[in-house]
């Protein structure tokens, strides 16, 4: 039992004896390994959920907290959204909710509802439906062992309970709100449902969810170049699920700390050293949400049998507009200068927008942090035949004192190397490589004692750009 004014949301499901979950496994598995399956089934329910909202004609309304749940609400017009927030300074405000593919839903929520400092709930992440046809209580938080788990019941008896429990909450601290949420209680009363729309749920909650890493791939680091890779690199198990579990608890606030700052920066009162500080911390967290993005995805890659992401048509030139400017800042804060050459015309390339500009940047990341102060990186895109070339060359001055020119850089394990002078995390050389011959290219890095590492990455034009040379 928690030690807060009122009960959790997961100890009333967990004391009601009524709730739902996935099939547990007989298996032990680590605390880690549960987080991840939590939050697996949690996203996989708020899918089952819009899919079932999509059905309702009626109406409804939904309560929800840290962070709003519908990706799309526009699609949802008739469903009242209310957000429970640890800040009263947020009220009001549109909630940016990211979505799995990285990009940023606009979500309008109506309302937002003030908690406590400390309020459990703020960090349980929970959502209450409430329509005509069935409620639903869905919790991501801990089974009574106090393990990470994914919780739901369709049960009125448990809804009205864990209502009760926020009603409270909200007379506590936003009793101006109190009629109105009232009268949706009163226009939304919790229902016995259907058998037939609990099991359409259960289907749709499985058939959403996102996909595991099987078991038997985790044993093992795959490379597609076996050639080129010892064949001793072998990741356990436990070593895939920490990696993981630090990849999600770094990832997790800072982007609930990216969604309040973007909040803030709306609006129009912010003194302007004030918007100065609040775009360093948006810049930096997207930073590191992207590297650790990044390591996310490389894990997923070296334990899956798949080495190919799915390749669709790429502007490279969107991606450099996009990344130049913000290369050019992380450059400027180590007093480096970024040069960057390019073609009057940059042919479209096969590979993943997304996941092609977090790649890039790790290698523009690692040649910064490999350069003293007033070192320089040129980035040059050029044409190759019926590829495009893209060479990263870093410049140390002339007079710097080699011993000062190559950080130390020690292996963490078979994914990631550790920059103890800065703290800094990194994948390795081989991984990287991995990376992008999953993204359509080819990496090849030559090693300059005196300068650095020069990248040159090859990626394969677009099929009806092939033959087209690029004008320079």
């Amino acid at each position: 039992m928690s030690e807060w004014i009122f009960p959790t949301l997961s100890e009333i499901l967990v004391a009601s004896g009524e709730t739902l979950t996935i099939l547990e496994t007989q298996t032990p598995i680590s605390v880690a390994a549960r987080q991840l399956r939590s939050e697996r089934e949690w996203f996989g329910a708020i899918a089952a959920l819009e899919a079932l909202l999509q059905s309702t004609s009626d109406g409804g309304a939904i309560f929800s907290a840290p962070l709003p749940v519908l990706s799309n609400p526009e699609d949802l017009p008739n469903i009242s959204s209310w957000l429970f927030t640890p800040n009263s300074m947020f009220a009001g405000f549109p909630f940016q909710l990211p979505s799995a593919d990285g990009a940023t839903a606009m979500c309008e929520t109506e309302k937002t509802l003030t908690l406590l400092p400390g309020d459990p709930l703020a960090s349980e992440p929970f959502c209450l439906a409430l329509t005509r046809e069935f409620s639903v209580l869905m919790v991501q938080g801990e089974n009574a062992s106090g393990d990470p788990t994914f919780l739901f019941s369709f049960d009125p008896e448990v809804v009205d309970r864990a209502w009760q429990n926020l009603r409270l909450r909200v007379v506590l601290m936003n009793p101006a709100q109190l009629p109105a949420i009232d009268q949706l209680y009163k226009t939304f009363q919790p229902v016995e449902p259907k058998y037939k729309l609990v099991s359409q749920f259960t289907h749709a909650l499985l058939s959403y969810l996102p996909d595991p890493i099987a078991e038997p791939e985790k044993r093992r680091i795959r490379d597609p170049r076996p050639l080129q890779t010892p064949a001793s690199d072998v990741l356990a198990g436990a070593d895939v699920e920490l990696l993981q579990a630090i990849s999600h608890e770094v990832r997790t606030p800072l982007t609930t700390i990216r969604t309040l700052t973007r909040l803030l920066l709306r609006r129009k009162d912010l003194p302007a050293d004030v918007v100065k500080r609040l775009e360093i911390i948006d810049r930096e967290c997207s930073e590191q949400i992207d590297r650790f993005n990044l390591i996310f995805h490389a894990v997923e890659l070296e334990t899956s049998a798949t080495k190919v992401s799915a390749l669709a048509t790429t502007s490279l030139e969107e991606v450099l507009e996009q990344s130049i400017p913000r290369w050019q800042k992380q450059a400027n804060q180590r007093n480096l200068t970024l040069d960057v050459i390019l073609p009057q015309h940059i042919p479209s390339v096969m590979s993943d927008p997304t996941m092609l500009d977090q790649a890039l940047t790790s290698l523009i990341e690692r040649s910064a942090r490999s350069l003293p102060s007033g070192g320089s990186i040129q980035v040059e895109v050029s044409l190759a035949g019926h590829q495009l070339k893209l060479q990263l060359q870093p410049q140390a001055q002339e007079d710097v004192d080699r011993a000062h020119r190559m950080p130390l850089l020690k292996s963490l394990g078979q994914v990631l190397m550790f920059q103890p002078e800065t703290g800094s995390l990194s994948l390795n050389l081989n991984v990287t490589k991995n990376i992008f011959q999953a993204l359509g290219g080819k990496l090849i890095v030559r090693q300059r004692p005196e300068q650095g590492e020069v990248f040159t990455l090859f990626l394969p034009l677009e099929p009806s750009k092939a033959a087209v040379e690029v004008r320079v």
